[in-house]
């Protein structure tokens, strides 16, 4: 007698965990065309959430081609990208998309459900968990200063 294992009921699947952030494939087809133009063979795309700005938190990203302890990485339409982990609490179920205004400005746009305001440019965010100013009390990662950059509050 022959024994056909069939795991019809899915008992023995991995499910994989939801991205942390998602990235439309106009963002992610805009930043690979700058990495292009900049010749950057092998980087990712760093998002990350530094002290500072007029709301108290503020975005930031940048091409690396490093992965640190904790940082968590995954592909989205072609594109690398890469979190620390305490940034990750606060861009968990957020959304990047690039949006075109006309033929010579576009900006990327971050959706954070995590934020309950933002800056009017919306460069940067005050966080729904109130420790957020304290945890990110002189942290940066070496990447971002204080006060908005965009808008020149803060």
């Amino acid at each position: 007698m022959a024994v056909i294992e069939q795991d019809l009921i899915g008992v023995n699947s991995v499910l994989m965990p939801a991205p942390l952030l998602s990235i439309s494939p106009t963002a992610a087809n805009r930043l690979q065309a700058m990495m292009n133009e900049k010749q950057l063979d092998g980087y990712g795309l760093r998002v990350f959430v530094s002290g500072g700005g007029c709301s108290g938190l503020q975005y930031g990203m940048t091409f690396d081609d490093e992965t640190r302890d904790g940082d968590a990485t995954w592909d989205a339409h072609g594109l690398k990208l890469i979190i620390d982990p305490i940034s990750a609490n606060y861009l968990r179920g957020a959304s990047i998309d690039y949006q075109q205004d006309n033929m010579l400005a576009g900006a990327f746009k971050i959706d954070n459900p995590n934020a309950v305001s933002s800056c009017g440019c919306g460069h940067s965010f005050r966080a729904k968990d109130g420790q957020a100013e304290e945890e990110y009390e002189g942290y940066d990662q070496g990447y971002a200063g204080g006060g908005c950059g965009h808008c020149g509050n803060g």
